[in-house]
């Protein structure tokens, strides 16, 4: 009997045989090639990466001018790198903090900084290595910057005994970070000011010794009393630059001592002397002259109003205010200007400035002035509204177009003397900068923009713009007002729901699995 049609159908369609050799080699290929991929985008990802700090306050991103010091010539060009030793406590609540800005400053420095992390608690051997290298106890949490440049000693003694560290080697102790506020006799960090620490001790270590600049305390009012006193900030504004802040008398003096690298004159109240005028030309006529001048409205001497006004900028007998809803506003609100490299990162955003404050006349670009060489240029403008009023403390003030001063106002001014221009000679022009007010140092009106202006005005009069102040970080406390049904539901969903619904899952996958 022959096969139907069906029949024969089923048996041309036999099915082939199964080529296991065939599966398994291209199975092989397949894992040898998705490895060869994973083995080249790990390979890629760890040379072409970007960083990104997700947290709220970018905590753990470095300042733009940070990074611009970190690329400097100054470190950059030297010929051995900088050690960080790390010797901090997992449990520190100041370790990721540290730790993760510590790498950002290795990274970008381009192998400059040398970063070693060490546990006192799991590392015992090589603390006691560091310690007895530095000379130092490992009781507390540290970072110690060595930048030695030779293999001098770490230490010396003095005559009465006494370690003292190498000039070029800092240490940093973890609670110099943090900023402290005593309420209800409870003292807690408010602050975390990582970064202020960690550039200005590096500046040290590489240069060895802190700059100079010195305030005529004979000329200079401004109080200095009390851990809260205007005079100190101003000294700490200055130290996390590098610069120490000194007093001395200008009477006497026939010439500004050779050591000081800077003068301050801040807040002065009585005149100079012909005398005292004529050091103070001296001074600013010699290379590399650096004058930070803080006037108050109103106050500014004769004498030393004759000598700014022979380089480009008087302080005017005005006070800066604006009529808010028919009541006087003395709070100057105002702006950074475009023109000026040291504070090109500050252009263009507002600032505010409380207190007293007065205008300032600057003659940018003025023809006699071009011809001697002097260039002021203004570096904070107030903001429309404002005006220069020379009745301040009348009844009935309003503005005046023939008495009263118009826009626009300064309130801060630069002057270079020299060949600011030429590259070949920068280094060598003297370089003033005036503030007409005072009241902005003080620790309830500070604003962070206006003491990073000030750093950057510090740090460009002691020739270095690569170096800008950083405002310390705060640490804010988040809190979720949540009632209490609202606690009771989250206890309940805790211990009661989310149980009942693993159960569930589990099962309902043993169900399946039984089928």
């Amino acid at each position: 009997m022959s096969d139907t049609p069906a029949e024969s159908s089923v048996k041309k369609k036999t099915a082939r045989p199964l080529n296991r050799w065939g599966l398994g080699t291209l199975s092989a290929l397949q894992v040898v090639f998705l490895g060869i991929i994973l083995v080249a985008l790990n390979y890629l990802a760890a040379s072409h990466f970007t960083r990104i700090d997700l947290s709220r306050e970018e905590a753990y991103t470095l300042s733009h001018h940070t990074k611009t010091y970190l690329k400097d010539k100054v470190l950059a060009g030297r010929p051995t790198p900088i050690k960080w030793i790390m010797a901090f406590r997992r449990s520190s609540p100041f370790y990721e903090r540290v730790r993760a800005l510590a790498e950002e400053y290795a990274r970008i420095s381009n192998g400059k900084i040398q970063l070693e992390i060490v546990d006192p608690l799991r590392s015992s051997d090589r603390t006691q290595e560091v310690a007895a290298a530095y000379g130092l106890p490992l009781t507390k949490d540290l970072l110690i910057m060595d930048a030695r440049t030779d293999d001098g000693p770490v230490s010396t003694e003095d005559k009465s005994g006494n370690h003292i560290l190498n000039p070029n080697v800092k240490v940093i102790v973890a609670e110099d970070m943090a900023i402290y506020t005593t309420a209800d006799t409870q003292r807690k960090i408010t602050g975390f000011q990582g970064e202020d620490v960690l550039t200005a001790r590096l500046v040290e270590s590489i240069e060895g010794r802190a700059r100079k600049m010195v305030f005529l305390a004979d000329k200079s009012r401004l109080d200095s009393e009390g851990e809260n006193s205007p005079m100190k900030s101003l000294r700490d504004t200055l130290l996390f630059q590098n610069v120490e802040l000194t007093g001395i008398n200008l009477s006497g003096l026939s010439e500004i001592p050779a050591d000081v690298e800077g003068v301050a004159l801040v807040a002065p109240k009585y005149d100079f002397t012909n005398e005292e005028i004529a050091v103070l030309e001296k001074y600013w006529n010699s290379p590399r002259a650096a004058l930070l001048v803080m006037l108050k409205p109103g106050e500014t001497p004769p004498k030393f109003r004759t000598f700014l006004r022979g380089y480009g900028v008087t302080p005017r007998r005005d006070r800066v205010i604006a009529l808010t809803d028919k009541r006087i506003d003395t709070t100057v609100r105002a702006v950074f200007t475009y023109g000026v490299d040291f504070t090109k990162d500050l252009a263009g955003q507002a600032t505010v400035l409380e207190g007293a404050s007065s205008s300032l006349e600057v003659r940018e670009g003025a023809e006699d002035l071009m011809n001697r060489q002097i260039n002021p240029i203004g570096l904070i403008q107030a903001a429309d509204g404002f005006w220069g009023e020379t009745k301040f403390g009348e009844k009935n003030v309003a503005f005046d177009e023939k008495e009263d001063t118009k826009a626009p106002l300064y309130l801060a001014a630069c002057v270079t003397r020299g060949a600011a221009s030429d590259d070949r000679f920068s280094a060598d022009t003297s370089r003033m900068v005036v503030i007409s007010n005072t009241d902005f140092l003080e620790p309830k009106q500070q604003r962070a923009d206006n003491i990073d202006f000030l750093a950057s005005t510090v740090n460009w009069l002691m020739n270095r713009q690569s170096l800008a102040g950083i405002g310390p970080r705060s640490i804010p406390l988040y809190k979720l007002p949540i009632l209490d049904a609202q606690v009771s539901f989250i206890n309940r969903v805790n211990l009661f729901f989310l149980p009942a619904l693993l159960i569930l899952i589990g099962a309902f996958v043993w169900s399946s699995r039984r089928v």
